[in-house]
């Protein structure tokens, strides 16, 4: 495995551990690319719906795993020992927080746990997952060492974070850099190698610490920006500005300027949780970062404000909240996908509701949901219908909106503004957007 870095990623069985958002485009990568690769997951249903193609993957993915399906080169499996059977394995498996938002390690620790124990010498252990600083080293390195492994001599380690943006086809893996840390020069070159086919390109960093690190840094950046976008939109609000022509303008400088957009919130698996990691981190050495923790709360407390301010426009409208009947346009966290996970959404709808508002959604994407104790279920035809207020939370592409310019349409409510609403957002009460993003 010492010369890993000059092989044929065809020649070599990876096994994918996880197959999730991460995960299965990884696999489907490596399989594109000619590996043999196993992928394993703990979930029976999760397996089913990976071979039924049922799942939430872009059109150029959903032909990759169509393809790679009909061959004899990929293959499903939950049982965790084949992994003893490949080349290299790949860790991409969900690093979620609980409800104090500190890491909930379950599942990464159980997967790198089963991993060591079947490791075999000469194999190649990449981790993905968004983890706190340390992760490679006390979930791998150190268990490898007590299975009397000497690291980058007998078995490879190495971090290299995941970089997906589900929904975006412009920023697929392939086309996007991907950072690798190893434990040692042979692991980062076999990392390097292993990654290579499936990215624009392979950045190095000296070790799994700074990989780790980096992670966060991108992630924890997006999240202070949205809260800083949705700070600037409220201001703009205030001072009688639409908040997206002013981000557009200021996007026409070249240099120190990102653009980032308002909206209902943040959602997904990273923005609400991959922070949470370095300050969980951060706070047993007694080292604060106020302004990350800040910007946390001022995203956690977004949905909360958007609800508040669908009420007040019943209530400017003389309808009283019980009985109102709202309609959400989009459910997912984000434009193009089904996910739901950390959604402000869910928050939003429940606010409604718990006010005793009758709520109701419109996403096509997600046909069922469930809020509280509530099952909800799409409502494919809104338009015609007797609603009180339409908050636009997510617009997908299939999304048809003109029945809301009609001069009977009901009064809108705007989360994102990132374009021409169909009727004025000063006729809508809207509220400044927001970006929500994966």
């Amino acid at each position: 495995m010492s010369s890993f870095a000059g092989s044929d990623v065809s020649a070599l069985t990876v096994a994918v551990v996880g197959l999730g958002y991460v995960g299965l485009p990884t696999a489907l990568a490596l399989s594109d690319a000619g590996a043999t690769v196993i992928g394993v997951d703990s979930s029976p249903a999760r397996l089913r719906a990976v071979a039924r193609g049922a799942v939430d993957l872009l059109p150029l993915h959903h032909a990759q795993l169509a393809c790679a399906s009909a061959g004899d080169r990929f293959r499903l499996t939950s049982d965790a020992t084949a992994v003893s059977t490949a080349d290299a394995v790949v860790i991409c498996v969900p690093t979620p927080v609980d409800a104090r938002r500190e890491p909930d390690l379950t599942a990464l620790s159980a997967a790198c746990a089963s991993v060591v124990e079947h490791a075999v010498p000469g194999q190649l252990i990449v981790l993905t997952s968004t983890s706190y600083v340390g992760t490679t080293r006390d979930l791998l390195l150190e268990p490898l060492r007590s299975r009397g492994f000497t690291v980058d001599e007998d078995v490879y380690v190495a971090f290299a974070p995941e970089r997906i943006d589900p929904g975006n086809e412009h920023h697929t893996p392939e086309r996007t850099p991907r950072l690798v840390g190893g434990a040692g020069p042979r692991s980062s070159g076999a990392a390097a190698a292993l990654l290579a086919p499936t990215a624009s390109l392979v950045r190095t960093v000296p070790d799994p610490e700074t990989a780790e690190m980096a992670k966060l840094w991108e992630n924890t950046y997006r999240a202070v920006n949205i809260a800083l976008a949705n700070e600037l939109a409220d201001a703009c609000a205030s001072l009688g500005l639409a908040p997206a022509p002013v981000i557009e303008a200021a996007a026409t400088k070249p240099y120190g300027f990102m653009p980032f957009y308002p909206g209902p919130g943040v959602g997904g698996h990273c923005i609400p949780c991959d922070p949470h990691y370095l300050l969980w981190q951060l706070g047993k050495v007694r080292q604060q970062a106020p302004l990350v923790a800040t910007a946390l709360a001022a995203n956690s407390g977004r949905p909360a404000r958007i609800t508040e301010r669908a009420l007040d426009l019943l209530a400017a409208s003389a309808v009283p909240a019980r009985g109102a009947r709202v309609l959400l346009i989009g459910v997912a966290y984000k434009e193009g996908v089904a996910d739901v996970r950390e959604s402000p959404a869910l928050e939003i709808l429940a606010g409604l509701a718990a006010a005793g508002a009758d709520v109701a959604y419109c996403d096509p994407l997600v046909p069922s949901l469930r809020v509280g104790t509530d099952a909800l279920r799409h409502v494919p035809d809104p338009h015609g219908r007797p609603w009180d207020l339409v908050v636009l939370h997510t617009v997908h592409a299939v999304h048809d909106l003109t029945w809301l310019s009609a001069v009977d349409a009901p009064p809108v409510l705007d989360t994102r503004q990132r374009g021409p609403l169909p009727r004025a957002a000063s006729g809508s009460g809207a509220l400044p957007p927001a970006e929500v993003t994966a």
